[in-house]
């Protein structure tokens, strides 16, 4: 059974890859950082479900936590998957934006990818066959009004994912973004009124976890073989 880790797999998008990987076959690692009780909850359903996972809390932002916490897994086997689904917002117009809320973002989508993805790199290179998945956003291409340091984060993971990509063409390995656009999650809840969802996406609605998570689970299985290197986004037919 292959092992695919799900980095921030406790909200509301990170849990709906994980129910869709568990279904697919995968034994699933739930990450979470403060929210290790939601991830534990998570992984009963899937297993009241006859799916296989665990659960694990650690930092991504914290180098050495995370390398530990990897080495750990990495001792039974290596680690197939690995969706970056980590990330959070802290936003504000870049005139008033404090150096904290830029860096703190920055560190959880782009540092945290590298933290948590290169420890499992040799042994993906080792067994010719892996899969990386950076979740990041409409953001990332288009920008967003006071969210430069989020668009900056995921802008970095578009050009880290085709770089990667043509690191590890050779070695079986492929590597791949999804970029959702307006997901109906708790932490958008209320963040558009119908009127302006309606202005924004030419599809008149939000998207759902289980769109993305659809997506994922194509990119991770073996019919996506010959896919890499590509930002695919998920948004309605917003760009």
């Amino acid at each position: 059974m292959k092992r695919a880790l799900v980095t921030g797999g406790s909200g509301g998008i990170g849990a709906a890859i994980c129910r869709r990987l568990a279904a697919d076959g995968l034994h699933v690692i739930v990450h979470a950082h403060t929210g290790l009780q939601e991830a534990e909850r998570l992984v009963a359903g899937i297993a009241a479900g006859g799916g296989s996972a665990q659960a694990m809390a650690f930092d991504v932002t914290d180098r050495t936590r995370t390398e530990s916490a990897l080495k750990d897994l990495l001792a039974a086997r290596a680690i197939q998957i690995v969706v970056n689904n980590a990330g959070i917002h802290d936003d504000a117009v870049l005139p008033a934006m404090k150096p904290a809320q830029w860096s703190r973002v920055i560190d959880v989508s782009l540092n945290g990818f590298f933290n948590v993805t290169q420890p499992l790199l040799l042994p993906m290179m080792a067994a010719r066959w892996g899969r990386v998945i950076n979740i990041t956003s409409v953001a990332g291409i288009t920008g967003n009004r006071g969210q430069a340091n989020y668009a900056a984060a995921k802008a970095g993971l578009h050009g880290a994912t085709k770089s990667l990509a043509i690191e590890l063409a050779s070695r079986g390995i492929t590597v791949n973004a999804v970029a959702p656009g307006i997901i109906a999650t708790a932490m958008s809840e209320g963040a558009f009124p119908k009127e302006r969802l309606e202005q924004l996406v030419p599809m008149k609605r939000a998207g759902t976890p289980d769109e993305v998570a659809a997506l994922v689970g194509f990119l991770a299985s073996e019919q996506a073989g010959y896919i890499s290197g590509q930002i695919i986004a998920v948004n309605g037919a917003m760009i």
